[in-house]
């Protein structure tokens, strides 16, 4: 068993008896192939949320500041989490993010780029929109549905791939790109909230 499947199953178990998951559309992520997993971001606990509840491992991109921390920076690599620098472009984050989709893997991202202060769903970043249009993975969108209060139901939904084929061909820029994701995240969060 990997480090990583092992790990997930500890959190699941510590997670599960506390907050009572709904998953919604778990058949939507694609069983192969690179995905493209965007999920908004509502509290610190969605990495693990979304981890957990996600029939397939993800990498997910982290703020560089996690990897400073003693006990993390040992953990988030062996969790196949990787590094960005925020507010500026980080091309070995953005190399890396490539590489785990074109090795068919899932990619984890908060478009936000970090936690909404109020719980509603914020702009997107252009970085996302790159992803999207620089690799042929499907793209499914995912909201986390709160709050995260003890022994509440938590909704995890996952909306099926968007439809990408149009905005690549007429190379749609990232902020477009970006905004259909993000709408694809408001409507789920609409529908299911």
């Amino acid at each position: 068993m990997s480090f990583y499947m092992f790990a997930r199953a500890i959190v699941k178990g510590i997670l599960t008896p506390v907050y009572r998951y709904e998953v919604i559309g778990a058949e939507n992520i694609p069983s192969e192939g690179g995905v493209l997993l965007c999920s908004n971001h509502i509290d610190n606990l969605d990495p693990p949320t979304v981890g957990v509840t996600c029939p397939r491992p993800i990498s997910f991109m982290a703020k560089a500041e996690l990897f400073k921390a003693p006990f993390l920076k040992t953990v988030l690599p062996k969790l196949e989490t990787f590094p960005v620098k925020r507010g500026m472009a980080d091309r070995e984050a953005l190399r890396q993010g490539l590489k785990i989709l074109k090795e068919g893997k899932v990619l984890g991202l908060f478009p936000e780029g970090t936690r909404s202060k109020d719980g509603k769903l914020g702009k997107g970043m252009a970085g996302v929109g790159f992803f999207a249009l620089r690799s042929k993975a499907a793209v499914v969108p995912c909201a986390v549905i709160g709050p995260y209060k003890r022994f509440a139901r938590l909704k995890v939904v996952y909306g099926p791939p968007i439809q990408m084929d149009e905005l690549r061909e007429r190379k749609a820029s990232a902020d477009e790109v970006t905004e259909a994701i993000m709408k694809s995240i408001g409507k789920l969060i609409e529908k299911y909230q």
